[in-house]
């Protein structure tokens, strides 16, 4: 089968990064789109890198006639979580909420079929919303399944397989129900598929003991019946095929990660030490209890706990969030190489060695909060690279 991909949500490239660098493959579409930016700075980044032409396309994806899309056999790309509840409006069918970017992904299912899909998403997906408990996943499960796919999932933290950042985020590998790769699994043996055969167990191993498993069917007259009646305790993997589902929490076989301390860089400008901020510093990663009031007047306490500060060197990064680099809690503040007793934000170039981009892949003219803005967005390009190696064997073996 002819690697052709299709990259949705692209951002600056991450996961088209980490499927070149497993192997050839040929992207025939991608689309990146900023909402609400005038500058469109990620765009701009992915084409600097990939090559500004026809095929890279920068409009919102519902604005985009998913037919003038070229067939693929590979739908990738990472999206938010958003809700994704419907209504009956009678003659209208089932419709979803007004910019929820997963009816854009099902519709491209819907008009182009292509054989396999790869999606990423926060963890929360599984738990949303928090009202009706895994109504959110349900839902899209249930469009796999009516539209011919089985679907197996995994969450996956890039610390625990050796990466640079404690980054956990759910993937999502679909397969079309006619390929080869489907007619290998046992629908009987879930089990196996997820600890020895599946998508995730060779690049991903976890111990072999099924921990905290269940199962459930996936019974409904349309996705409004999911929508209004659905909830399940998904696990961190799991595997759905026939409206069958099968969930566990597996426990990751652990590989010892890049640590902080090994992706600093030395001689780093002055302008990113904290200077005189050091109190403001300790009060945002101390451990706090606040009295706060409602609008409506009702008195509670907010607490936290405390955070290691600075960043351990002898540990992997926290979560790179979009805010990084601001006096904010969530900020990775780390004591620097050449003068110990100093301590400072970390650089665009690390935060980018923290989700395994090339130094100054961001470096394309955007400005630098932009740039730490994308890395916070990004997904951890190892990872990706490891799902690309098992698809290469997959389609190896498609006819």
């Amino acid at each position: 089968m002819e690697k052709t991909v299709c990259e949705l949500f692209a951002g600056v490239g991450g996961f088209r990064k980490g499927l070149e660098q497993a192997g050839n493959w040929h992207c025939v579409w991608a689309n990146q789109w900023e909402p609400k930016k005038a500058s469109q700075h990620a765009f701009n980044c992915y084409v600097q890198h990939f090559g500004n032409r026809p095929e890279h396309v920068n409009r919102d994806i519902a604005e985009i006639d998913k037919s003038t899309i070229p067939d693929h056999n590979l739908l990738m790309g990472g999206f938010p979580c958003q809700d994704y509840s419907v209504a009956r409006t009678g003659a209208q069918g089932i419709v979803g909420h007004k910019g929820v970017l997963w009816w854009q992904i099902r519709d491209i299912l819907i008009e182009k079929n292509p054989a396999f899909v790869l999606l990423e998403n926060v963890d929360r997906l599984l738990k949303s919303p928090s009202s009706q408990r895994g109504r959110d996943f349900g839902i899209m499960l249930a469009c796999f399944n009516d539209l011919g796919y089985s679907v197996e999932w995994r969450v996956i933290n890039a610390a625990d397989y050796g990466m640079a950042q404690r980054r956990r985020r759910i993937f999502i590998f679909a397969c079309r129900n006619d390929t080869m790769y489907f007619n290998n699994i046992n629908p009987t043996d879930l089990e196996s598929h997820i600890h020895r055969n599946g998508f995730f167990a060779d690049q991903f191993p976890v111990e072999l003991e099924s921990k905290l498993n269940s199962e459930t069917d996936l019974i409904y007259n349309d996705i409004a019946d999911i929508s209004n009646h659905f909830t399940f305790s998904f696990k961190n993997s799991g595997f759905m095929t026939g409206g069958r589902i099968y969930t566990e929490e597996t426990v990751p076989i652990y590989e010892n990660p890049v640590t902080i301390g090994q992706i600093l860089e030395h001689n780093v400008d002055e302008r990113y030490f904290l200077n005189g901020d050091l109190a403001k510093w300790e009060f945002l990663k101390g451990a706090k209890k606040i009295e706060r009031t409602t609008a409506q007047g009702f008195k509670y306490t907010f607490s936290e706990g405390a955070m290691v500060f600075p960043d351990p060197h002898d540990r992997p990064a926290r979560t790179m969030l979009t805010s990084e680099s601001s006096l904010n809690r969530s900020t990775h503040v780390v004591s620097d190489i050449d003068h110990p007793d100093k301590y400072r934000l970390i650089t665009p170039v690390e935060a980018e060695r923290i989700n395994g981009f090339p130094d100054n892949w961001t470096n394309t003219g955007m400005p630098e909060k932009f740039r730490y803005f994308c890395m916070g967005n990004a997904l951890v390009v190892g990872l990706i690279e490891r799902m690309g190696r098992k698809l290469n064997q997959i389609f190896e073996n498609e006819l």
